[in-house]
């Protein structure tokens, strides 16, 4: 079985200290949400152009915060370093290989109840607190993505199939749920019966939707027009404008 790439821990800290420098600019790009954006474009039907995405993921952070050409150089090669390996642990043939392998490893705060005890004294509203979960700022990051590609991602599928595909998203969206909601309750249940299951097994079933999401695509990503090209005539055949004369004395003279 081929094993995923991992990032040095050099590549994830200067990641994270790049998207740290962008959210003083534009506070969504903290590396948890642009780890779930880059996801979200290694999951999808096609290999989009860092040139297309970066403007979309960055907006007017990107030239506020990345002072010159040395620094762009540095900053872009810092993104492609992440991006290369989350592309490697969605490949789809290592996971048609593998298919219970969980390949996919996120850039996911922990979140405890002294992480948020913390976040309260710094001043996030009370009514927010229980929406700081592990694995919602990721999902966040993620749907952006899908949002700023939704044509890539409008696929045309039977009502079987997207059926299925809705239920991918569904495992993503629950990690959106604070742990004490009745809507997580009633997915809990819904989904995994009297067994239940707590925050990590709902972070790893959604990895696993994102890796089933991949090898989704590669099955009904859209497909170029298939160009149709009129056979030329031989010279001494009739000439198809309907004139009589060989194709030789009339339009194929001037060919």
């Amino acid at each position: 079985m081929k094993l995923p790439r991992r990032n040095t821990e050099a590549e994830l800290d200067d990641f994270a200290a790049l998207c740290e420098r962008l959210s003083g600019f534009e506070e969504r790009l903290s590396p948890e949400w642009s780890d779930g954006y880059l996801s979200a474009l290694a999951a999808g039907p096609r290999a989009v152009p860092i040139d297309e995405w970066l403007p979309k993921w960055a907006g007017e952070a990107w030239e506020r915060a990345v002072a010159d050409p040395e620094d762009e150089l540095r900053s872009r090669r810092i993104l492609h370093a992440r991006a290369a390996v989350l592309a490697d642990q969605l490949d789809p043939e290592a996971m048609f290989d593998a298919p219970d392998a969980l390949r996919l490893s996120p850039l996911m705060m922990d979140w405890r109840d002294e992480d948020r005890a913390q976040a309260a004294a710094d001043g996030v509203p009370e009514e927010d607190l229980p929406l700081l979960v592990t694995g919602a700022d990721w999902v966040e990051g993620f749907i952006a993505a899908t949002e700023d590609f939704a044509a890539d991602w409008d696929a045309e599928a039977d009502d079987e199939e997207a059926e299925y595909f809705a239920s991918l998203l569904a495992q993503l969206s629950a990690l959106l749920l604070p742990d004490a909601s009745d809507e997580l309750r009633a997915h809990v249940e819904q989904t995994y019966g009297a067994a239940g299951a707590d925050r990590d097994r709902l972070i790893d079933e959604a990895l696993f939707a994102v890796q089933d999401m991949r090898l989704w695509w590669v099955e009904h990503a859209p497909r170029p027009e298939t160009r149709h090209v009129e056979k030329t005539p031989g010279r001494n055949d009739p000439c198809p404008c309907g004139s009589g004369k060989k194709f030789k004395k009339c339009h194929g003279a001037a060919a």
